[in-house]
């Protein structure tokens, strides 16, 4: 009897340490989300007091990631977990990297709007928008289904991926056929070009987070993201017939 209530507190006492990991995690997700938001946002209005901003909240965003690993490790040092738990922790190890290096795509692409803060811009910004909220989301849906140990909202993130992908292609095309009608336009277009890579790139962190989450809850580790676009010919610019 006395082993199960010492059992009972100990998990109590390890389910309140999960809880405060999760809540690290949701705040971190929060400041990316947040990002990626600002981020397009100064690139829009060519704001750059707001793309500066963004360095900032990468630093807190940095240093965050720091004390959520620190306290994964301590929980596996003193804990000892296995099984489960030792998923849960190490899954929120993959997740912070992730989180990390989608912050730092913000902090490159506010880079580039200050650089091009003087310019007046090629072509109207639809697309980048677009796959900036893409992205958002994925971000914000990937981390509550963490949280919730929702396997189909993982998969919904992975799937989601595509959408991102078809966007990415559609601007890459669209800045070819403007470079080649326009010298003078090529410096601003490779620009965009890195801009949209750097969304694509964070697109693809979302569904790393959402297959670690699939992992997390079965075991099993799955690239869920479908590869479609990267071999299709129809979509994929940079493939071309001989």
């Amino acid at each position: 009897m006395e082993r199960k209530v010492q059992y009972m507190s100990f998990r109590h006492s390890f389910d309140q340490e999960l809880e405060e990991l999760h809540l690290l995690l949701i705040k971190m997700g929060g400041l990316v989300e947040e990002s990626i938001e600002n981020t397009v946002t100064a690139l829009k209005k060519q704001d750059v007091a707001l793309a500066r901003s963004i360095f900032k909240n990468d630093d807190v965003i940095d240093e965050l990631e720091q004390t959520i690993e620190r306290k994964c490790l301590i929980l596996i040092a003193r804990r000892q977990p296995i099984a489960k738990d030792l998923r849960t922790i190490s899954t929120a190890l993959k997740l912070i990297t992730d989180m990390e290096r989608i912050a730092d795509h913000s902090a490159d692409i506010a880079e580039i709007t200050i650089r091009m803060a003087n310019e007046k811009y090629i072509k109207p910004l639809i697309d980048i928008p677009k796959m900036a909220d893409l992205a958002r989301q994925m971000v914000k849906k990937s981390i509550d289904a963490y949280v919730k140990e929702d396997i189909n909202l993982a998969q919904e993130v992975c799937a989601e991926d595509d959408q991102v992908d078809d966007l990415f292609f559609k601007i890459i095309l669209e800045l070819i056929n403007i470079m080649k009608n326009d010298t003078q336009a090529i410096e601003q277009a490779i620009n965009f070009m890195f801009i949209a890579k750097y969304l694509e790139r964070m697109a693809d962190h979302a569904t790393n987070i959402g297959e670690w989450v699939v992992f997390n809850v079965t075991g099993e580790h799955e690239h869920l993201a479908r590869q479609l676009h990267r071999y299709d010919r129809k979509n994929n610019p940079f493939i071309t017939d001989d």
